[in-house]
């Protein structure tokens, strides 16, 4: 094996960078931080305004930003990526340049808050959306209208943990011609590929398990090539140059990038860069120990459920076995018995960090119907399942031994005092 040929996951993402000719022989790509960029020949400027390979302006991207979208498109096996200055900003170009007024959506019921609340500003705009559970694909085969340009869903729902049917749903939409958009951030690109069921485009929240330290935000968007374009009718004619395939992620690009400027920032793509490169092995220790705290749980009087897909009772147990390589996500949904304060729980753990993120390397759990969720309203959280005493539990790569006991002392402390 030559030099530049890596096969393993941790492998590739080490050596992207190496790769190419980074500037005087560094292991990463440096940081980019110029605002423009300069050229001898004028000719050349207009070559890249009229789509040549190359840099104008930092709102449209950087070679350190596209360093790392390399690397994105390495781990998901895709044909290209655009990143974003966060994950919302990615799924939000994605709706906001690929639809228009009059479209139809088919989306997963049991989205993240702060994409349902998206998803309700396309309404107002004129794109309607109809919820539906995706771990049953014959719902979402059954809403499809005539209008219908895009079926939208996570891997694994946050909190509630239910897996989506995403190979049933690729053969749908390829069968219909619908564009398929994945959120792969609950499981990362090192637990699942959406190219491996038909998915169009993937989106990752790089904030979370892909950068893994709470110290960037970020947003990708990954073009699997596996759409044909030259079909879709929303596509600007400006942008129907080269093969059709990435024309789809062309559009988003312009129009996420130039015109609505969610752009990434080249100090926050390096971040992000350097924390992807030990995801394999975050992802190894978070799963493993999410899977012992899930089993603890599951046991103790003063837990009334857990959603895990990692337990053999979860509804989708054997359908993320086969989507994910046996490994199950370090997220957890946990339902205290009636009786336990979720807020009195919470406040005595001692290594768990009490905060509003997720893939991080630090576990960390929130009252899920008071906080991210609280905005929906009671009705919406009961469609979904979020009672008041839910807790979202994101679990990190501490020591698995430290994390059981600091569940155990905080429900030993709670059960005394009922």
């Amino acid at each position: 094996m030559s030099k530049n040929e890596h096969s393993g996951f941790t492998t590739s993402i080490l050596h992207a960078d190496r790769r190419k000719a980074v500037e005087h022989g560094a292991i990463h790509k440096p940081l980019h931080t110029s605002t423009e960029y300069a050229f001898a020949d004028s000719r050349e400027l207009a070559a890249v305004f009229q789509g040549k390979s190359g840099y104008t302006y930092a709102r449209q991207g950087t070679p350190t930003t596209a360093a790392l979208e390399d690397k994105i498109t390495l781990m998901e096996g895709g044909a290209g990526t655009v990143t974003f200055a966060t994950g919302m900003a990615a799924l939000s170009s994605i709706f906001m340049t690929l639809l228009k007024q009059g479209d139809h959506l088919v989306s997963s019921q049991f989205v993240f808050g702060n994409t349902n609340s998206l998803l309700g500003t396309l309404d107002r705009l004129g794109v309607s959306v109809t919820f539906v559970d995706p771990a049953n694909a014959q719902q979402v085969k059954d809403a499809i209208r005539p209008e219908t340009k895009m079926i939208f869903t996570e891997t694994i729902a946050n909190p509630g943990t239910q897996i989506a049917d995403l190979s049933a749903i690729g053969d749908i939409c390829e069968l219909h011609n619908l564009v398929y958009v994945i959120d792969n951030t609950l499981t990362s690109p090192w637990l699942f590929q959406g190219k491996s069921v038909k998915a169009s485009l993937v989106m990752n929240s790089l904030s979370k398990y892909i950068c893994g330290h709470g110290n960037a935000l970020g947003g990708a968007v990954t073009n699997t090539g596996l759409y044909d374009w030259s079909g879709y009718d929303n596509i600007y004619d400006n942008y129907k140059t080269g093969p059709a395939n990435a024309w789809g992620l062309t559009q988003i690009k312009k129009k996420g990038l130039r015109d609505m400027g969610a752009t990434l920032s080249s100090d926050a793509a390096h971040r992000i860069a350097v924390g992807a490169e030990t995801l394999a092995l975050r992802m190894k220790q978070s799963c493993s120990n999410a899977l012992a705290l899930a089993r603890f749980l599951e046991k103790h009087p003063g837990i009334a459920s857990v959603r895990y897909p990692g337990l053999s009772q979860h509804p989708q147990h054997e359908r993320a076995a086969t989507l994910f390589n046996h490994r199950f996500g370090g997220l957890l949904g946990v339902e205290l018995v009636d009786g336990i304060d979720c807020f009195e729980f919470l406040n005595k753990l001692n290594v768990v960090v009490l905060a509003t993120h997720l893939g991080d390397a630090r576990t960390l759990a929130l009252p899920v119907a008071h906080t991210i969720y609280y905005e929906m309203g009671p009705a919406r959280r009961a469609e979904m399942g979020i009672g008041d005493n839910l807790l979202r539990v994101s679990v990190g790569i501490e020591d698995e031994e430290d994390l059981i006991n600091d569940f155990r002392q905080a429900l030993a402390q709670c059960m005394d005092a009922a």
